[in-house]
């Protein structure tokens, strides 16, 4: 009798712990995410809805270098100088990331948290934190003579302080961490860009 019970009882261990080890794999086994990141960009920041497709087809892992040139040439942005490419590989590796407010890594970053890590990871420069202190230093340009590199701020009216800040790339493009979508490109002759954009600033 005592026998059976014992037997009986293994047994039912037994099936207890084949079900958890079939049901809770080991973490190990669960194969890390793979998923290439994704291109975010906004239809003003294309030439024509078919640029946007060859665009949005650039969804491979490549190399930073390729990345790069392949994501810019399909969005029409010719960089020729050292200085333009490097910032051009640079943030090929930020497209996609999430916004995050006060935040400032490739996990999630705000506006001014993107621009603050691109600035101290290219070019060793520290800027300050919120992008309306950031344009209480920068040396104010004209809209025409904005260069590859430069800030672009924007601000809801006139009464009220910058709130936003972007990268200038060519074109009439820039790339900046939105609220919605994250890091992304965007064109100054969006309406929204249009009719908030304040100045532009050049980091000296």
């Amino acid at each position: 009798m005592t026998k059976t019970i014992v037997l009986t009882a293994f047994a039912i261990i037994s099936v207890v712990l084949s079900f958890f080890y079939e049901v809770i794999p080991a973490k190990s086994a669960t194969p890390e995410s793979t998923a290439p990141v994704a291109f975010h960009i906004t239809p003003y920041a294309i030439n024509s809805g078919e640029d946007m497709v060859r665009a949005l087809e650039l969804n491979e892992p490549l190399a930073e270098e390729e990345a790069a040139g392949l994501f810019f040439k399909k969005l029409n942005l010719r960089f020729n100088k050292p200085n333009e490419q490097q910032l051009a590989e640079t943030v090929t590796q930020w497209l996609g990331t999430p916004y995050r407010y006060g935040r400032s890594s490739k996990k999630g970053a705000d506006c001014s948290g993107f621009v603050t890590s691109i600035y101290r990871d290219l070019y060793g420069i520290k800027l300050r934190r919120s992008s309306h202190s950031m344009f209480q230093e920068v040396e104010r340009i004209q809209k025409d003579s904005i260069r590859t590199g430069d800030l672009v701020f924007f601000r809801r009216s006139p009464k009220q302080p910058v709130f936003h800040v972007g990268i200038y790339l060519k074109n009439g493009k820039f790339i900046h961490s939105a609220s919605s979508g994250g890091v992304k490109i965007s064109s100054l002759k969006e309406p929204f860009y249009r009719n908030h954009y304040y100045a532009a600033g050049r980091v000296n």
